[in-house]
């Protein structure tokens, strides 16, 4: 395609436009297990520890398939990778309406859907965004965050206020229709894989100094580093554990948010509401963030969104009226988005671009090993000691850790970490 000129719009916000349409509506489906939690508990006669067991399972597998995406995106191209996912979700949705015991709704609610929305996912859309954009990468990659944000803010409550008057199956079923409709033609038009000699630096003139001068290092660095080299060092893993806590967090807010606001006395459509308020103060705050995370450290950033964050799951814990309730979630929601952005820019920029697809499939498994966890043990230490403060306590320790380590993240121009000796 040809280059677009100075002052003229650059397609690779489209790109970033239609990939958060793509993500505010997997993320909505997948985080809005919350509205559908106790509603298919009741109707299929699940334990609340069976069901979380289920959804745990379903978190596994939505990270397992990121790696193998992120090959698949590189080999066959995102388009042909958005349409198989939606093949799969719209599968799985016509056999979870129709199953009835564990198993089966396990393979199809827990399995086959989570694959299949790994497959429509940030995973599919970062390593294309990363190739497009050089200049206002991070800026891009957060306007990318403000899809899931989206999703949370919007799905939640609708699903809060459609289950009780269509019922859970049929507002799945319309979810699925209307997921596919939007992806099929965004995938077919917007989704192009070869961006511009130069990306975005030629669609404006000035440049940040401080990223200009770091971003040809990384560019430069990524093609002689191997897969497996960055898979040994340290900022790999220093990610994956910040990426574990961003996942141990939001699985366990999207699946046992609503139930235990609920078992604090909140009326069902409140609890929704509140949940879903996180996810729209969020959508405002990526803006922000995303400015700030091409003209400030990244990692001095990502640790303060893991710190806040934290001390926010201990408040949510501890508020007893509405106007607390909306309160904190709008502070937490200021900084609920962009450690996936944040943590998808750092890979470019220590690893390179070539790499950012694969490495950022792998780390986001750790986020969904964390998912699995906390959508477990939110159920199972509710279940068995008839408390929620055992699994949203940790999840408040495992933030304030996380950003300890996001500090000792290396800095842009900084040499790249050498691999460990095997």
């Amino acid at each position: 395609m040809s280059t677009s000129p100075a002052g003229r719009w650059y397609f690779g916000w489209n790109i970033v436009a239609a990939s958060s349409v793509l993500t505010l509506m997997t993320v909505g489906l997948r985080m809005g297990i919350g509205p559908f939690f106790l509603p298919i508990a009741q109707d299929l006669g699940f334990s609340r520890s069976l069901l979380a067991s289920i959804v745990a399972v379903g978190m596994l597998f939505y990270g397992i398939g990121m790696p193998f995406v992120g090959q698949m995106v590189n080999r066959w191209g995102t388009r042909n990778v958005l349409l198989l996912g939606t093949v799969m979700i719209l599968g799985a949705i016509f056999w979870t309406i129709n199953a009835s015991g564990p198993v089966s709704f396990l393979l199809s609610f827990g399995i086959l859907l989570s694959l299949g929305l790994s497959f429509v996912s940030p995973v599919t859309f970062t390593p294309l965004i990363a190739r497009w954009f050089t200049r206002q990468r991070g800026a891009a990659l957060f306007f990318l965050s403000t899809g899931s944000m989206a999703g949370i803010a919007l799905a939640t409550p609708a699903l809060g206020h459609s289950i009780p008057v269509w019922g859970w199956r049929e507002s799945l079923v319309g979810y699925g229709l209307l997921l596919t409709l939007i992806t099929v033609p965004l995938a077919i038009w917007i989704m192009r894989e070869d961006p511009p000699e130069g990306t975005d630096t030629l669609a404006q003139a000035a440049e940040t100094p401080a990223r200009s001068a770091s971003a040809p290092a990384a560019r430069a660095a990524g093609p002689a580093l191997r897969a497996g080299d960055a898979i040994r060092s340290r900022p790999f893993w220093q990610v994956v554990l910040g990426l574990f806590a961003c996942g141990y967090s939001m699985n366990l807010l999207g699946a046992h948010g609503v139930p235990m606001l609920i078992d604090h006395g909140y009326d069902p459509l409140v609890a929704a509401s509140g949940i879903g308020l996180i996810g729209f103060a969020a959508i405002f705050s990526t803006i922000v963030l995303g400015r700030l995370s091409d003209r400030m450290p990244r990692r001095n950033l990502l640790a303060a969104i893991y710190l806040i964050r934290g001390l926010g799951f201990f408040a949510l814990l501890l508020v007893g009226t509405h106007i607390e309730l909306y309160t904190v979630a709008i502070v937490g929601g200021i900084v609920w988005a962009g450690s996936i952005a944040l943590s998808s820019a750092i890979l470019a920029d220590v690893y390179g671009v070539r790499l950012v697809g694969v490495l950022y499939g792998w780390t986001y498994l750790g986020h969904q090993v964390g998912g699995m966890l906390s959508s477990w043990l939110g159920g199972w230490a509710y279940e068995t000691f008839g408390t929620h403060w055992i699994a949203f306590g940790s999840t408040g320790v495992l933030l304030l850790v996380a950003a300890a380590v996001s500090l000792r993240l290396p800095l842009p121009g900084q040499p790249l970490p050498q691999p460990r000796a095997a």
